[in-house]
């Protein structure tokens, strides 16, 4: 059987925990900053967890991860 390809994408978005759980980055922090409160902004920068719901998807885009 072939290798399976690692999806280049999600290998940039994704990174995977000591647990085993995946890490991403959170959205809304790229522009229109001016309306959003410090502590938002502070927040949205902090890695955050893929949900356990998507989880198995995601693992398929990055099976040697």
């Amino acid at each position: 059987m072939p290798k399976m390809k690692t999806k280049r994408a999600a290998a940039k978005r994704f990174s995977v925990t000591g647990t085993g759980r995946i890490k991403r980055r959170k959205q809304g922090l790229r522009h229109i900053l001016t309306k959003k409160a410090h502590k938002m902004k502070k927040n949205l920068g902090k890695a955050g967890l893929v949900h356990v719901a998507d989880e198995v998807r995601v693992k398929m885009l990055i099976p040697y991860k």
